[in-house]
């Protein structure tokens, strides 16, 4: 039962987080969240839980990246292929090395496998803090795609380097050529692992589609088990689970795995996995709160020489300092390289200014995948003595994580304010180029039916069904070829239609309350009904929501 409450309470914080929003304009939601987080956890609230971090990986993470994964532009990633795996693999082993030396110099009672470790639990980032700091249109669209596919991978790869160097502190020995190898074989079985669970899933599918009138819930229920099971089976072999979920999410989308869904199971896929992120991603930050005032009621002795407070606020600030003028200088350094490669091969070079180089460099937010990395950390060494310098990496972890998130909520919005460049002009032509190869396929493929011979009843009902579905695709065709209108009256129509559409919806839904009101029809007809009408309102706001 208290768990039931436990988790009944984080719910009822992420929703209230919503409207404290609103009403504290200025502060990010992740703040507002964690803030929700660090209430619920104080001393007289109760509320004090232990994460399991091997747990918090694959109950949150790992769907969490997956839906991401799903979600994602692959072929703007594809694309930005170069920059992204720069920042998601090279910066990450950049930071680790020099972020690991400053940490041991900052805090010299840390030994340097311990400062090491840390630093590579530092490098994941978390794009989801970035767009809720600023609005994703503020920021240009090479820019955010880039830190979204770099969060993606850098969790594996920062916490695959985490782990080497935990186990080098453990054991005491570490052999370069051992650790890339593990790599490199952690790496390869977590794609492969991610591959493998698309493909069963996709063959359990298929086996589904052949019985006739498959609840929708059940394939939704195949694809909700997809992360969990791409994880456990890269964890078996001991590869990279997070790894393994996010090959799982990009690769279900270009499979036939979805196109073994039906529509209603397509579409329900899609809504329960935007109700999932939403909710996993507020979970993440109010858990982050509930663990802050156990963190920082006790400052370590490790990080007290001088003074209890400013050495360990004055720490804080000068590794997270540290950490963002690295990510500067990889950043400034891989443009520079780049451009000089770009030259000598002839590829598309990508054109920067000091302000997006800037704000990338902000816009590396730590999160949720840093505090699970480090609470990780072992509680004793192998001779059964406590693990040196855990307690003062947790309390620097925490304090990065609130600090950059501050930094950014402050910094980052001026610093991207009139970068980006609207694309909704781009965007508007390939919808509508999108649509127009769309409508054609359909008339090629009716007008197939429509030409086939038959002279039974039912041949001739498909031919008049479809002459008619051809007439109105022809109708469509058309208005979508009339590239000659204004963009001005063109979105004035598309305005006008949308405002229409709603009052006739309107006007329906009303006079099946009054139906049901008078009796003349019954609930189960009238839900049906309306199921109808939400689908149509829908499609009226994502069609006008596309213009």
């Amino acid at each position: 039962m208290q768990t039931f409450t436990f988790i009944l309470i984080l719910v009822i914080a992420v929703v209230a987080s919503q409207p404290l929003t609103r009403l504290f304009r200025i502060v990010p939601l992740p703040i507002i969240q964690i803030g929700l987080g660090a209430a619920l956890a104080w001393p007289t609230a109760g509320f004090h839980p232990r994460i399991d971090p091997e747990l918090f990986l694959l109950l949150f993470i790992a769907p969490l990246l997956f839906a991401d994964a799903w979600e994602a532009p692959k072929r703007e990633y594809r694309k930005l292929l170069r920059p992204i795996l720069s920042l998601a693999v090279g910066l990450v082993f950049f930071t680790t090395l020099f972020g690991g030396l400053a940490l041991h110099w900052l805090v010299p009672s840390m030994p340097l496998p311990v400062a090491f470790a840390l630093a590579a639990v530092l490098s994941p980032t978390d794009a989801v803090a970035v767009s809720a700091i600023v609005d994703k249109e503020t920021v240009p669209k090479n820019l955010m795609h880039i830190l979204e596919g770099e969060s993606l991978l850098n969790d594996a790869s920062g916490l695959v380097i985490f782990r080497f160097a935990t186990a080098a502190a453990l054991t005491g020995s570490f052999s370069l050529w051992q650790a890339s190898l593990a790599f490199l074989l952690a790496v390869a079985g977590g794609i492969a692992a991610g591959l493998l669970a698309v493909v069963v899933v996709s063959w359990v599918l298929k086996l589904l589609a052949k019985f006739d009138r498959i609840a929708p819930e059940a394939q939704v229920l195949v694809i909700m088990f997809l992360p969990f099971a791409a994880f456990l089976a890269a964890e078996a072999v001991h590869a990279s689970g997070v790894l393994a979920a996010v090959v799982a999410g990009l690769s279900v989308g270009r499979t036939r795995t979805a196109n073994q869904l039906s529509v209603s199971a397509y579409m329900l896929a899609h809504s329960f996995w935007t109700m999932l992120a939403f909710l996993l991603n507020g979970t993440l930050f109010v858990l982050l709160g509930l663990q802050l005032p156990a963190i920082i009621r006790t400052v370590p002795p490790a990080l007290i020489d001088t003074h209890w407070l400013w050495q360990p606020l004055g720490i804080i600030v000068a590794l997270t300092l540290c950490l963002i003028l690295l990510r500067f200088v990889w950043i400034t350094v891989a443009i520079a390289l780049s451009r000089v490669v770009s030259r000598l091969l002839r590829l598309e070079q990508f054109h920067t200014t000091l302000r997006t180089r800037l704000a990338g460099s902000v816009a590396g937010v730590r999160g949720a995948v840093t505090l699970a990395g480090v609470l990780s950390f072992p509680v004793l060494g192998l001779d059964g003595s406590p693990f040196p310098g855990r307690d003062a990496a947790i309390f620097l972890a925490a304090g990065v994580i609130l600090l950059w998130l501050a930094i950014a909520s402050l910094g980052l919005p001026p610093i991207v304010n009139g970068l980006a460049v609207s694309h909704g002009a781009i965007h508007a032509t390939e919808m509508r180029r999108a649509r127009i190869a769309a409508t054609e396929a359909a008339i090629a493929r009716l007008e197939g039916v429509a030409h086939r011979g038959g002279t039974d009843g039912a041949a001739t009902v498909d031919q008049a069904v479809a002459e008619g579905l051809i007439a109105t695709y022809r109708r469509r065709l058309a208005l979508l070829d009339d590239g000659q209108t204004p963009r001005e009256e063109a979105v004035a129509l598309q305005r006008s239609e949308s405002t229409l559409r709603q009052t006739a919806l309107a006007a329906e839904r009303e006079a099946l309350r009054g139906l049901l009101r008078s009796g003349e029809i019954d609930d189960t007809t009238f839900n049906a009904l309306a199921h109808e009408l939400v689908l149509h309102d829908v499609l009226a706001e994502t069609k006008a929501g596309s213009h």
